[in-house]
């Protein structure tokens, strides 16, 4: 069977990066995030940090804090059935509990790590939704409180630290590649 990785870690810590390595690379995606977005844009309101929150909140009380991994199973099993997929924005244990469940070892879990201070300066500069640094603080405690974020993280199979450039990110990448091959 095709292995499906999952990026995990805060936001504007690299996981965008890493999920397009991994395209290149001829892997396909399911992208968690698109879900609130599609949602939002359904609803005909604007998608910005605050309505992104509210939809990722929201379907977790409807659904259970497994709510994501529950609406997107049958696409990542699709695309699993064709190709290696990279999952881009596993957030909640319970996500990653129905998803090991589902997909034992053929799961792995890649988390990308990066200095608070860098995080922030990165989000306040980006061109498709900046984030001050007051909204990343409110965005990291709902993500950890709220959605149960950390998990993921802290039970990864594989670590990439993110502080440095991105030819440095790459180089962990094509390392992480190599170790995926021997796993």
């Amino acid at each position: 069977m095709n292995k499906a990785v999952a990026v995990v870690g805060m936001c504007g810590s690299g996981k965008s990066v890493l999920c397009r390595y991994f395209t290149d690379c001829g892997w396909d995606s399911v992208y968690f995030g698109g879900v609130a977005v599609s949602r939002l844009r359904n609803e005909g309101l604007p998608v910005n940090e605050a309505n992104e929150r509210r939809v990722r909140e929201q379907l977790r009380a409807d659904f259970g804090m497994g709510a994501f991994a529950v609406v997107l199973k049958e696409e990542i099993l699709d695309k699993l059935s064709r190709s290696n997929v990279v999952l881009d924005g596993l957030y909640s244990w319970s996500e990653y509990v129905i998803l090991k469940e589902l997909l034992g070892d053929n799961l792995v879990v890649l988390a990308v790590v990066t200095n608070s201070d860098i995080r922030k300066s990165r989000l306040a500069h980006r061109e498709v939704r900046p984030l001050s640094a007051e909204m990343v603080d409110s965005r990291d405690v709902a993500e950890i409180e709220n959605l149960e974020k950390g998990g993921p993280i802290a039970k990864a199979d594989y670590y990439v630290v993110n502080n440095g450039t991105e030819q440095q990110l790459k180089a962990q990448f094509d390392a992480f590649m190599s170790w995926l091959q021997h796993k």
